[in-house]
Formats: C-alpha cells, structure tokens, sequence
C-alpha cells in the first residue's frame, strides 16, 4: 500500500504572520499518522516554518537546477535545504506557464534536489486546448518522459497530475478522467523505471477542496493531493487531510 500524501503548494502567498495556520495543520497530521502531510513555501518562510511546525514536511516551491552560480534571483537546492526544507516542487504548470520553463528544465530541477538530499515532488499536465484536442494522454507521456529522472525511486520521488486549467478554476476533471490520466502516467513510470514504478505515488492536484477530496484520493492510482490555495488555511486544508485520513 502507497501511504496518501497531502501537500500544501503556497505559492506567492504567507507571512510571518501567517505560520500559525501550520499549528493546526500540524495537529491534524498528528491525528493522522497513516497519511503523510507536507507544505510547499516561499522561500523566506522555509527556516521558520520548520522551526514552527517540526511535525510537518516543509520544502520549498522551486530550486535551481545548478549548485551555485551567477545566478541573480535564484535559490539552489543546498541553500534551501540549509534552511529546513526537506523536498521541493519541480515543474509546476505556473513556473511551465509563467517563467517559460519545460520538461528539461523540470528533469535538471529534480536531478538537483536529489544530488542535495531533497524529496522531490515533479508536475505534469496538460492546457485546456490540449484536452479539448484530445491530446492530454499524450502530453502527459511526454512530459513525464522528458522530466522524471532516470534514477527516481519512491523513496524521494512522487509526481503530481495536475491538469492547468484545473488550478484555482474551481473545475476538476472527472473522477473517470483523473483515473485514466493516472493509469497512464503509472504505465509510463513503468517503462522507464520498471517495477520502481509500484511503489511511486502519484498526486492529484487543480482545485482540490474538502468537499471533493474524499472521492478524488478514492480513486484508482491517487496517492494523494498536492492542493494550492486550500493549503493557506487550516479551515480549508485540515477537512483534505482528514479525507486522506478515512481512506
């Protein structure tokens, strides 16, 4: 059995102030033990996060893929690591969307956090136009060929399904939708890192809320949830946590 693991993404969001939302998502994790809980922060929350909330994975939302460098603005595997992160988020549809950034990028990002210690939590998913097409299974195929790292092992590796025109939509796919799409993505896992691939988790995420999570994390192939704006509040997050717990 896979454990369910429910990640929290906060993208540009938080403060100092907003920490003490993890006392209570740290209380539901610990009245969860069969579930795995995590959150993703900028990287000015990474330190006092987890000085706040030991019983919580913290990790960062991103890592550049060299060890060091001149490279203004940027944040390497080693520093976040340093400040108490113990995994990261490679690939995301925004830093895809957003920063330009691909499925070769989103592999050398991994291949780094791994080379540092870092879990690593990687993205694929297809746009709107790409499933109204009919070319979603194919995008996703490709995008976990190109970015999942040849030696990736569920021990730091977990891939998170997120389908773009999911996220903070308040639209998801159906249940029949996510299973297919997550069927594929543990078949292709398969191929390239042969039986490693049973033991993989496999997240969904777009616009997972508590009403929703419970029939989501049900189905085939759903280890878990990596959930974005719900993550922000212990009212909105601890209800998903909770729905992982019942399974």
């Amino acid at each position: 059995m896979r454990r369910k693991l429910v990640a929290g993404n906060w993208k540009m969001n938080g403060s100092l102030a907003a920490l003490s939302e993890l006392d209570a998502i740290g209380a539901a994790a610990m009245a969860a033990p069969g579930v795995d809980v995590a959150v993703a922060v900028p990287f000015t929350l990474i330190h006092p996060a987890a000085v706040r909330a030991p019983g919580l994975a913290i990790g960062a939302e991103d890592v550049h893929e060299a060890d060091s460098g001149a490279h203004t603005g940027c944040v390497s595997a080693a520093m976040v690591r340093e400040a108490g992160a113990v995994f990261t988020i490679a690939g995301h549809s925004e830093r895809r969307a957003d920063q330009g950034e691909n499925s070769h990028d989103a592999w050398a990002k991994a291949a780094a956090a791994h080379r540092h210690g870092l879990s690593v939590i990687l993205c694929c998913g297809e746009t709107e136009a790409e499933r109204n097409a009919g070319r979603a299974e194919r995008v996703v195929q490709a995008q976990i060929e190109k970015s999942v790292p040849e030696n990736a092992t569920a021990d730091w590796f977990t891939l998170a399904y997120e389908p773009r025109w999911a996220i903070g939509t308040g639209r998801t796919p159906t249940l029949d939708e996510i299973a297919a799409i997550h069927a594929i993505a543990r078949a292709k896992l398969g191929m390239m890192i042969g039986d490693a691939a049973a033991a993989v988790r496999i997240l969904y995420g777009g616009s997972v809320v508590g009403d929703n999570a419970g029939a989501i994390l049900a189905t085939e192939n759903v280890d878990g949830a990596l959930v974005g704006g719900a993550s922000l509040t212990a009212a909105k997050f601890v209800p998903i946590i909770q729905a992982a717990a019942r399974l």
